[in-house]
């Protein structure tokens, strides 16, 4: 076949391309290339030089002829035309290898010919944190356009399209306005006749289905799946499922979880918090109470005996928290935040508190002598609202800087003195 055998080159450029190794087998070549093509196909944002190499490197290492040639003497063998290795267009390669529609779409491209990818919709999906602690299933009915069945996208009985006289086939169509004299304006817009598709279909010859619009109005009940642990605007992506068109490859529908809030729980990354009142007796003297969690199970909280827990602390579960996304067995913890509901004031007679001063911690030693009581100017404490206090007084600060600043400007036109 040759009259000298050619000189070896690189044999294994191909296999690190793939990520795999010159022993794969047949199966494995189609999983790598499936991976890596999916992966940087431009159409999802690929480099399309690395999809080129990829496509090219397939298409050797899956031809038993090649693969030889090129495992034997390397890439340049098969440039030499030892097997002719990536003549192929990458895109035929990878609409025969996915059955023509690689991302769920509408078809592959005709005569290698790209196709541009229609846009996603993306719908908000409002989740309870029960929804979220225990999974639930959200069926949800959504209109779309989808392919004409009766004509296949055509729009037309005969299946044939003309150019549209209006705009020549470009689909856009080019207005002047008058502005002045000497003066006008250029507008481009799209062709009202075609709408933009460049092709026009005679009234006769329109589908009767779609009317010549190629594509028809569709419902389609979706079943969102929202797995346990999932977390504030996650994406549910149902790829392949938007808005149909002609020699497009279809958009994906993306739900974007909006958790509501909740009246008792909150949550914080795995961890749940919780907050519970408790009256100076349950804090002093123990306490138990029944809490009710998000997938309704009861709860027994109780203190340990002799335990006083103070305002505004926190005690934590372990294991009921929120479960951890696609590790449902695993959870965060629940953590409680005890407030303590003291007495009004005058509440309590002169003869309790003396009783409760029995029992209580005594008071710290503050001896105090005639004369330095005399020495003392006596004071009233006042009830005060300290967020308010606060606010008031950055008003005024802010109001004095403001009249301060306008006494700073200057009231009249400065006037200098010519000089001799």
């Amino acid at each position: 076949m040759f009259g000298r055998p050619p000189k070896k080159s690189d044999n294994s450029k191909y296999y690190d391309i793939l990520g795999v190794s010159k022993s794969a087998s047949a199966d494995e070549l189609k999983k790598a290339y499936r991976k890596a093509a999916i992966k940087n196909h431009p159409d999802k944002g690929g480099d399309p030089e690395k999809f080129k190499e990829i496509s090219q490197a397939y298409e050797v290492l899956s031809d038993p002829e090649k693969k030889e040639i090129y495992d034997q003497y390397g890439e340049d063998a098969l440039k030499e035309g030892m097997g002719g290795g990536g003549g192929h267009n990458p895109f035929d390669i990878f609409d025969s290898f996915f059955g023509g529609k690689p991302f769920g779409g509408a078809g592959s491209s005709r005569g290698g010919r790209r196709q541009r990818r229609g846009e996603d919709v993306v719908h908000p999906l409002k989740v309870s944190l029960e929804d979220l602690y225990n999974g639930s299933v959200k069926k949800l009915s959504l209109s779309r356009n989808a392919i004409c069945s009766k004509c296949k996208g055509k729009g037309s009985k005969s299946g044939a399209t003309s150019r549209c006289a209006a705009c020549q086939g470009s689909g856009m169509k080019i207005s002047i306005r008058h502005l002045g004299p000497s003066m006008i304006q250029q507008m481009q817009h799209v062709c009202g006749d075609c709408k933009g598709t460049g092709e026009t279909i005679s009234e006769k010859d329109k589908c009767n289905q779609c009317k010549g619009n190629k594509v028809v109005h569709d419902k389609k009940v979706l079943e969102v799946h929202v797995e346990k642990g999932m977390m504030h605007n996650q994406k549910i992506t149902f790829q392949g499922e938007a808005d149909e068109a002609p020699d497009t490859i279809t958009g994906d529908i993306v739900f974007v979880i909006q958790v509501k809030d909740h009246p008792k729980f909150k949550r914080r990354g795995d961890d749940l918090f919780y907050e519970h009142t408790l009256t100076l007796t349950e804090a002093l003297c123990g306490f138990q109470f029944i809490l009710t969690h998000l997938d309704g199970r009861s709860l027994l909280v109780k203190s340990t005996p002799g335990e006083i827990i103070k305002p505004d602390q926190f005690k934590g579960i372990d294991d009921e928290g929120m479960p951890h996304y696609q590790r449902p067995f695993m959870k965060g913890r629940l953590f409680i935040q005890f407030h303590v509901d003291f007495p009004d004031s005058g509440s309590l007679s002169p003869e309790q508190c003396k009783m409760l001063e029995t029992i209580l911690p005594p008071r710290p030693t503050n001896h105090l002598t005639d004369m330095e009581l005399d020495e003392c100017e006596e004071t009233t404490l006042l009830d005060v609202n300290i967020e308010e206090e606060m606010r008031r007084k950055q008003q005024h600060q802010q109001q004095q800087q403001e009249a301060y600043d306008e006494d700073d400007e200057p009231s009249g036109p400065r006037v200098q003195c010519a000089q001799q």
